[in-house]
């Protein structure tokens, strides 16, 4: 106890933090570089894009595309926060990130992350209500409901992050300021430093116990009720129809959880930051670029939505080239 009072007085106050990132091989940056540009700049098109189509079309116009339009606009946010700061430290030889900076990205980072996972819970009670109560499902989920089911992961999620951050940035980073991550996270943050770390750990495993047990219960009663509401359908096309419904929610569903399973729930021998990096590249790269592709390929309204918008941008083009 003296021991550790002593340490953090004589803590002294980092200003910046060195990133390390994905690689220190040169050879491999500039390919990398073009790589991770290349799937931000088509994840920002494809969230974006989705957006304006939900938005443009009266179609759409349905608390189910509502929130996919949420979860577009938490996808592009938060693959903003990652990929511009890794895509610089391929280009730069060392890439500092100064320590409020730092601060900022792991805040609105696990904000962005915590409130996709409480959207796709909301997601699927929206679903359960689709399938299992049809005739009630414009009263149920009435406009002033589908805010709620967004406001409350919001809020929740926000109000989290910002405790989660303000207690990672109180610790004192005596032994190194080299992060061997391409981005703010908080367990190679935990291993810089010297402070007590045990109630911070256990304010980690609480909030994240809460959040992935509670929505990932609501996932998965919601579907046990749309699969027995489904196989009680007589007709082969209804049960077809409700299928095409929820499969792009229940594949980004499965590539979601599975992703976070697969990083925070393997045996701590198995444990490396190498894997860590190779996991939060799939959940802050890859999955942002693959939802939009998820929701939009595999559902018909937005492709002829979409169909719509690109018909009318080539008749306006046409008509200013004629005059």
């Amino acid at each position: 106890m003296f021991q550790r009072h002593m340490a953090q007085k004589n803590c002294t106050q980092v200003t910046e933090f060195i990133l390390v990132g994905l690689t220190d091989r040169q050879e491999l940056k500039m390919p990398l570089f073009v790589t991770f540009l290349s799937i931000y700049l088509f994840t920002a098109v494809g969230n974006l894009g989705l957006i304006l189509v939900i938005r443009t079309d009266s179609r759409l116009n349905t608390p189910m595309y509502f929130f996919l339009s949420n979860l577009a606009f938490v996808d592009f946010c938060y693959s903003s926060v990652i990929t511009p700061k890794m895509l610089g430290n391929f280009l730069y030889q060392q890439n500092v990130i100064a320590f409020s900076a730092c601060a900022a990205q792991l805040g609105c980072f696990l904000a962005f992350m915590t409130a996709e996972c409480l959207l796709l819970a909301s997601m699927a009670y929206d679903r359960y209500v689709a399938i299992c109560s049809p005739l009630l499902y414009m009263v149920v989920m009435s406009p002033g409901v589908c805010i709620q089911l967004v406001a409350v992961p919001y809020s929740y999620s926000f109000l989290v992050a910002l405790f989660h951050a303000v207690l990672t940035f109180r610790l004192c980073y005596c032994h190194s300021n080299t992060i061997n991550h391409f981005y703010c996270d908080d367990m190679p943050l935990l291993r810089l430093t010297c402070s007590d770390t045990h109630s911070k750990q256990l304010w980690i495993f609480v909030c994240a116990g809460v959040m992935f047990i509670s929505s990932l219960l609501t996932v998965f009663v919601s579907y046990m009720y749309i699969i027995s509401a489904i196989l009680r359908m007589r007709s082969a096309e209804g049960r077809r129809k409700a299928f095409s419904t929820c499969g792009s929610h229940m594949l980004a569903v499965t590539i979601f959880y599975g992703t976070l399973f697969f990083m925070y729930l393997q045996p701590s021998s198995n444990h490396s930051l190498d894997t860590d990096k190779m996991a939060s590249v799939f959940y802050t790269v890859i999955i942002p670029m693959l939802n939009p592709l998820i929701y939009s390929l595999r559902n018909k309204e937005v492709k002829e939505a979409l169909k719509t918008i690109l018909k009318r941008k080539m008749a306006f083009m046409f008509m200013k080239l004629r005059k």
